[in-house]
Formats: structure tokens, sequence, C-alpha cells
């Protein structure tokens, strides 16, 4: 019935405005219980391996253990690229203030005062302030990761009694569709993460490649930074564009060489994201190029750098969850369109 589809949309569009409402409100809840899910998603397999050949708390331990090691090495990597450059651009400092007075000087000549209002705003007390809020952040993401953690290792223990209560307690045809569109989704968001990895892998090389070709310095460290940032859509890849941008306005004399940098590297970012990535996920991740900017943007207004991470496998979740229930398989069609694999019945 026509009016019972508008019904349904306006309640479906209600409840998402109300989810959304409170993911805002209490991010410091539900962003880690989100990071834990994905990380879960993602070490299940090897968790459910380990488990059929070793005790259960044996096999949580190596997969701990493991998870932990590999988010410190990106942790490192990062500290580790952008300690590089910052060394170096502290002591670049003088070339970097003569840039910024002929920046001034230019604007000035032309008509645009800029001095009052950077003596009004970026102040010593504007920089203490700053200097505590990265404080205050750097103390929240540590509270983050470890609350996240405990929610992974909870849920691990949890994953088998959970199937099972689904399976006791809900009807068959509903604990079915709940299942196998969980399955769905936990096979996504492995299927995102290997084709994030590898293209990020292509991203890194491609960048060390070039910034040792034109001889630009630290070229290690771009290739890594730009390898681990590429793991965050479109954020991470402007920040991996600009900083090596403003590295090559200190290295390099003439402009056209700094805006050579610049091209160069925004041509490898659009290649391997908007032409080499699209072929190698093909059809298992479809998604609207719109849906997936959305994502992106949206889930960044809410949580933060951390969303912009997380916001697409957060995409994927909700539209393949969409594809197995009849009255919201609309939804995934529009969106994302048919996948291989999902239920194509008529409606």
């Amino acid at each position: 019935m026509p009016r019972d589809s508008a019904l349904n949309v306006s309640v479906g569009i209600i409840a998402a405005v109300m989810v959304s409402v409170a993911a805002y409100q209490a991010s410091t809840v539900f962003a880690p219980l989100a990071l834990a899910l994905f990380i879960i998603a993602i070490i299940w397999p090897l968790q459910s391996w380990l488990e059929a050949r070793m005790p259960a708390f044996l096999a949580l331990a190596i997969t701990m253990t493991i998870t932990v090691a590999v988010c410190l090495t990106f942790a490192s990597l990062v500290v580790w690229g952008f300690g590089r450059v910052g060394q170096s651009m502290l002591a670049d400092s003088a070339r970097y203030q003569a840039l910024y007075d002929n920046a001034i000087a230019w604007l000035e000549g032309h008509g645009i005062s800029v001095a009052a209002l950077w003596s009004e705003h970026f102040n010593f007390a504007w920089i203490l302030g700053w200097v505590a809020q990265v404080t205050d952040r750097v103390n929240t993401t540590l509270t983050f990761w470890l609350i996240a953690l405990v929610y992974v290792i909870l849920g691990l223990m949890e994953v088998e009694d959970l199937h099972r209560r689904i399976e006791t307690h809900a009807s068959k045809e509903t604990a079915k569709i709940l299942l196998a569109a969980t399955a769905a989704t936990a096979r996504k968001t492995r299927k995102y993460m290997e084709v994030r990895t590898l293209m990020s892998l292509a991203t890194g090389a491609l960048v060390f490649a070039f910034a040792w070709i034109v001889g630009l310095q630290f070229a290690l460290e771009w290739g890594v930074i730009a390898f681990v940032l590429n793991y965050v859509p479109f954020i991470g890849s402007f920040i991996a564009t600009v900083f090596p941008t403003l590295l090559a306005m200190a290295q390099f004399v003439s402009w056209e060489a700094v805006i050579g940098v610049f091209i160069g590297l925004n041509i490898i970012q659009f290649v391997v994201g908007s032409y080499i990535e699209p072929r190698v996920s093909g059809a298992v991740l479809a998604m609207s190029p719109s849906a997936v900017l959305f994502a992106v943007f949206f889930w960044t207004f809410l949580w933060g750098l951390f969303g912009a991470f997380i916001g697409v496998p957060i995409a994927l979740a909700i539209l393949t969850f969409c594809s197995y229930y009849p009255s919201s398989r609309w939804v995934a069609d529009f969106l994302g369109g048919p996948v291989e694999g999902e239920p194509t019945q008529s409606r």
C-alpha cells in the first residue's frame, strides 16, 4: 500500500534522526562500542580458528595480543613519520616565517589586512589553550581505546552465546535473517579492510616513489604517512597531501615545483581512490559514491576523526541489514544496488 510505504519511510527517517542524536550525545558510549564491533568482525575468524585448536581463554589471549600489536604498530608508524617531519619543519621555522611574512606583505599590499585578526585570535593564550586541548585529546584517545578493547574482549567471549540465544528466543525467520545479515556484514567489513589495506600499500608506495623521484625530503616517511592515513577516506588523503606540500614550500625555491608536488600527490590519490579501488573491491562493496562521501562527513561530524575512519563500515552495515528486510530493501538498492550473494526476491 502506498500509504503504508509512506508511513514506513516517515518512521524510518524519525528513527534515524533519533539514533543520530543519541550517537552524538552519547558518543563516549557508542563510539567505543562501534569500534569494538568493527574489530570483532575483522578478528573473529582468527579467534574461531584458534578456539577449534586450543582452550578458549588461550585463544582469546593470542587474538588480543595480535590485535593490540597491530594497533600499536600503526600508532608507532604515525608517530615516527610525523615526528621526523615535525623536527624538520621546526628546523626550517625561519624559512616558514619568511614565507609567512611575504604572504602577509602581499595581502596587505592588495588591501587585505590580517595583522589585527592574527593578534586578536592567535595570541599566547590561544597557544596555551591549543596545547591543553591536544593534551586532553591524547588522554581521551587512550581512554577511548582502552574501553573499546574491553568491549572487544567481552564481545569475543559472547559471540557463540549470542548466536545461540538468537536461535533460541527469536522466531525461525527472524533468526535466519538476523544471523545472515550479521554474517554478511562481517564478511563485507573484512573485505573492506582487505581492499583498504591493499590500496593503502599502493598509495604509500606511489607517494614514496614520487617523493623520491622529485627529490622531496623524507620520501620514506611520506610514504608511511600516506599508507596509514589512507585508512581514513578523504580526510586522510587530504592530510597526506597538504603536509608534503608544506615541506616542499621550505625545500624548493620555485612555486612551480611546489605546485607540481601538490598536483602529483593529488593525482596519486585520485587514481588509486577513484579508479583502482572501485575495480579491486568489485560488487561486494558496491556503494554509491555520494553515500560514501555522506557517511564519511556525517560520522566525522558526530565522532570526529574516528567517525571518518569507521563511517564507511557503518554505512556498509546499515545497507547490508536493509537489504535483508523486504520493507527496507529499497534503501540498499537505492544507495548501493543489489550485490552478489544477497537476497533478490521481488517486492
